[in-house]
């Protein structure tokens, strides 16, 4: 479906399926609300369309998400492209070895882990999130990936919040996103 007519038909049904909800989750903020995309077999079915269509020129051989709403996306994408999935998780949810990777939250610090074995070296991993916002969670995967001799060829979310500048925390790294706002 490489149509331009079609891809945007698509992008209007899928953006009609997400909510802005002011002031959530505290003022000033817009929040972009997915669930009714997800309650949608048909409008999801399209959201995984577009991912699927924007990531397989880059022949990626692994799929990692970051917990938890970019495994709503990450795994049936790895699905469709016939690739492993990879979960990255918060701190102390994998039972086997990890590797872990920090990252500065607004007001603290997190990290997020992979189970260590399950990326193979010289692999070519896409990292797919549901939204890129300031870009700290993404970069913090990049950087776990690529610590495992990983090579990342691109990072691919439903949704961008262009205004908050996520993408220059990426540097280098591909960055796709259908729908903008």
């Amino acid at each position: 479906m490489n149509n331009t007519a079609t891809q945007s038909a698509l992008i209007e049904r899928v953006k009609a399926l997400i909510i802005g909800v002011p002031d959530f989750p505290k003022p000033g903020i817009l929040f972009r609300d997915i669930t009714p995309l997800l309650a949608s077999p048909e409008g999801f079915r399209d959201a995984i369309t577009l991912l699927e269509e924007r990531s397989a020129p880059l022949s990626p051989t692994h799929i990692v998400a970051a917990e938890s709403r970019g495994f709503l996306f990450g795994l049936p994408l790895a699905q469709s492209l016939g690739v492993p999935f990879i979960p990255a998780r918060k701190p102390g949810k994998l039972p086997r070895e990890v590797a872990s990777q920090s990252y500065s939250l607004e007001y603290g610090e997190d990290a997020l882990e992979l189970h260590a074995e399950d990326l193979p070296p010289g692999a070519r991993v896409l990292f797919v999130d549901d939204l890129l916002a300031t870009g700290g969670t993404a970069r913090a995967c990049v950087q776990l990936i690529e610590g495992l001799g990983a090579t990342v060829v691109g990072c691919l979310f439903l949704i961008e919040l262009e205004g908050l500048n996520g993408r220059a925390q990426l540097q280098g790294t591909p960055c796709i996103a259908p729908l903008c706002y």
